[in-house]
């Protein structure tokens, strides 16, 4: 029997990415303000659609539409895993801020394949 506090899997998931796009959001605040319409926008707009993406192909109930949001989901977080590294490399980021975003962008990678091999 399940605990009645324990969560879904689902809602560990959303919770991660959740934590992923506020974290972003708070990183880039302090962008150098000639990459607000460069990396600061594309990075925010990536990581947001991770999360966006999932729901939306949560909400679709039909598998192969909701494998394709994942699938989706599963892309843009690569995309802001690279645009973190670039970022890193440029200074924007210090080590600690980098390897914390990285650490919360792999483990959503990891769980977003398990459903994706899944379906």
């Amino acid at each position: 029997m399940k605990h009645p506090n324990a969560k879904t899997y689902h809602e560990l998931l959303k919770e991660k990415l959740d934590q992923y796009v506020h974290l972003i959001y708070k990183l880039t605040r302090l962008f150098p303000k000639e990459e607000l319409y460069g990396v600061t926008s594309q990075l925010r707009r990536s990581s947001l659609s991770v999360i966006l993406n999932y729901i939306e192909g949560y909400a679709r109930g039909k598998s192969k539409v909701h494998k394709n949001f994942l699938e989706i989901s599963y892309g843009s977080l690569k995309e802001s895993k690279y645009l973190l590294h670039f970022c890193f490399i440029e200074k924007y980021l210090t080590e600690t801020e980098y390897k914390r975003a990285l650490s919360i962008n792999n483990e959503i990678g990891a769980m977003l394949w398990g459903i994706i091999c899944k379906l």
